[in-house]
């Protein structure tokens, strides 16, 4: 498993996608996804297919990398398939049995559903493979700045989805390592059948919420012992410059989102 956590990762390149400024990429994420949403025809699929392509490689980061990082949500996506090709009712009906019935509709449905989260999934991976944590915590504070007025205290709101994005890897791995452990003792959990597996990982998540909360507490105090405070007034070394290729790649990635809710 330690080998497919990716997602929440930052992978080193010299590439355009590197060099953009986070808030950049931060819109033009959200701007994509939310055009994603909304398509509904299989060229729109196709081109959004090409357009996340494009990103992988703008990043210079090899494919599989990106594909690894579907690997930990691959029961989902199946479990999404199925239940949308078996429960959608639909005209062109290919077998039914009691309330399931499996239609055309509802395989097309599925495929659409799953295609669409696997495209969300690799979009949000370019963000974080591409961004440094402290950048993407930078950005963000940046883009909700205007909430401060509100008296919503963006820059431990920042911090704290940053961090949580972080920690993402290694929760996965300290979870990894508890498997390893139960196995070492006999307890193999990848050897039960599937019914007894979903029972069985209940005395991995305690000890994993454990090491979870410790390791949150020994957070919370190298914070404290560095007088992060709210973290308000802080300045940074490095400061965000929006540079030509940042207007170049958000006007493009409006107008792919425009197309994508008009359009596609």
């Amino acid at each position: 498993m330690q080998n497919n956590i990716l997602f929440g990762q930052f992978m080193a390149k010299e590439s355009l996608l590197h060099r953009l400024d986070p808030r950049t990429k931060l819109v033009s994420l959200m701007m994509i996804m939310f055009g994603l949403l909304r398509l509904a025809t299989l060229l729109g699929f196709a081109l959004a297919t090409v357009l996340v392509l494009v990103c992988v490689l703008l990043s210079r980061i090899p494919l599989s990398v990106y594909v690894k990082t579907l690997k930990p949500v691959w029961f989902i996506l199946t479990f999404t398939l199925l239940y949308n090709a078996f429960f959608t009712q639909g005209d062109h009906v290919i077998w039914s049995w009691s309330v399931i019935t499996l239609t055309v509709d509802g395989i097309e449905a599925g495929i659409t559903v799953v295609w669409r989260i696997a495209l969300m999934i690799m979009l949000a991976s370019v963000l974080t493979l591409t961004t440094k944590p402290l950048s993407l915590a930078q950005g963000l504070e940046k883009l909700m700045s205007p909430l401060s007025r509100l008296r919503v205290p963006v820059e431990q709101v920042s911090l704290m989805i940053t961090i949580a994005i972080r920690f993402i890897p290694t929760i996965l791995e300290e979870m990894d390592r508890i498997l390893l452990a139960q196995k070492a003792r006999g307890y193999d959990i990848a050897a039960m059948p599937l019914p007894r597996r979903l029972f069985a990982y209940i005395p991995v998540v305690v000890p994993l919420f454990m090491t979870t909360i410790q390791r949150a507490e020994q957070l919370t105090l190298a914070i404290e012992a560095r007088a992060y405070g709210d973290g308000r007034g802080r300045s940074s070394y490095r400061q965000l410059k929006l540079a030509k290729a940042d207007y170049w790649i958000g006007g493009s990635a409006m107008a792919i989102a425009l197309w994508m809710i008009w359009g596609g």
